[in-house]
């Protein structure tokens, strides 16, 4: 049986999901707001220099999910890539994450792991025992001078509050290391697309059975005439924001060029508050397997979204997750349709989960259907 889906929005979820119906033999329409497709990951050309510009800022592909490395490389080629980040703080230049490299040039000291071990626990608040927030989890585990110079004034300028009013959780997900390892991330599978994520997403969609529609706003009045609808698009605003706007970040990005090497790697934060950037970003150190006479760089600046902005962060704060509450009843409530991704289930996720989730959710709708079973509104609950 042939039926009609609309996907709501041109970035990873709808094209996974948009791909695996259409090769199910099942006709695939999807609206896209924007006049490209790719979403947040969309990627072109520089016209001045050449250089391949993340146009909404840098994603870098990493993941321990083999089935979803298998899938991204099935469609473009990734070509190796290790996110290396350095930080300008209080006058010097250090790696992040915190490793025995930072450790050891920030104290002036040559330490070996066990020695810096025994040194951060000496510096760490260990009167916390039960760490709630970020300042609290940071002063526990790194003390409060790694604290103030690579943590704090970053974070209050990345989430607009104090990292005393942040959940301990964000913080988690940094790694403090022993070692000279200098890789941001340490999952098994990292790179970076050869041409770029649209060149990619572009093959993905590339489906006889699919029809994406560029410049296209959706409105709840256009689900008429489609069997189910997979909706990427803030949950909010599938209802209309009637019962009020979930908060996010944004970012703002001053793009300027240069000749040679700016900045010599690819991020390089500022940790200090008095900086009004949180980083600079150098595109074509993303592509490193080319060359280019010029370069284009980003400084990145974080506030409070408004309601025409471009949202990049779920808040999540405790305002949010009422309000949140709310949407997902609502959302519980409405028959055929499927919120997805980073802004129909409001969390943070990392490419490979958005493609994971896609993947489970496009299989779990073909069980659904099979079976005669309704689909629920969240395969993956935002609570």
């Amino acid at each position: 049986m042939t039926t009609n889906f609309l996907l709501v929005g041109a970035g990873l979820s709808s094209a996974v999901i948009g791909r695996h119906l259409a090769e199910a033999g099942h006709k695939v329409t999807i609206f896209e707001g924007r006049d490209h497709i790719g979403g947040n990951c969309h990627t072109e050309r520089d016209a001045e220099t050449g250089v391949m510009v993340h146009i909404y800022g840098p994603h870098i592909f990493h993941t321990d999910d083999e089935e979803v490395w298998n899938y991204v490389n099935s469609f473009e080629t990734f070509l190796p890539y290790k996110n290396r980040v350095k930080t300008t703080s209080q006058g010097a230049v250090y790696s992040l994450p915190i490793n025995l490299h930072t450790i050891n040039q920030f104290y002036g000291k040559t330490m070996r792991p066990d020695e810096a071990r025994a040194f951060i626990e000496q510096q760490a608040d260990t009167s916390i025992e039960n760490p709630q927030t970020f300042e609290e989890q940071a002063l526990r585990f790194v003390g409060p001078d790694l604290y103030e110079a690579f943590f704090k004034g970053y974070t209050m300028k990345q989430w607009g509050c104090h990292p005393s009013e942040l959940p301990a959780s964000i913080l988690k997900r940094l790694p403090v290391r022993f070692n000279y390892d200098d890789n941001y991330f340490f999952h098994k599978f990292q790179g970076m697309p050869e041409n770029g994520y649209t060149a990619m997403i572009e093959k993905i969609l590339d489906h006889t059975n699919i029809e994406v529609r560029l410049s296209t706003m959706f409105d709840s009045a256009t689900t008429e005439g489609y069997d189910h609808v997979f909706y990427s698009g803030p949950l909010d605003g599938y209802f209309g924001y009637k019962l009020g706007r979930l908060g996010y970040r944004t970012l703002d990005f001053e793009k300027f060029t240069d000749t040679g090497d700016y900045q010599g790697t690819a991020v390089m934060n500022y940790g200090d508050v008095d900086v009004p950037f949180t980083r600079i970003t150098e595109h074509k150190h993303f592509s490193p397997w080319e060359e280019h006479e010029g370069t284009v760089c980003y400084r990145e600046f974080s506030r409070e979204a408004q309601p025409e902005d471009t949202p990049y962060y779920p808040i999540r704060m405790m305002d949010e997750k009422t309000l949140l509450a709310d949407y997902v009843r609502l959302a519980n409530e409405t028959p055929n349709v499927t919120f997805v991704g980073r802004l129909g289930t409001y969390r943070y996720l990392d490419m490979d989960v958005t493609i994971r989730e896609a993947l489970d959710t496009a299989r779990q709708f073909s069980d659904c259907l099979t079976n005669g079973a309704a689909m629920p509104a969240f395969v993956k609950s935002p609570l």
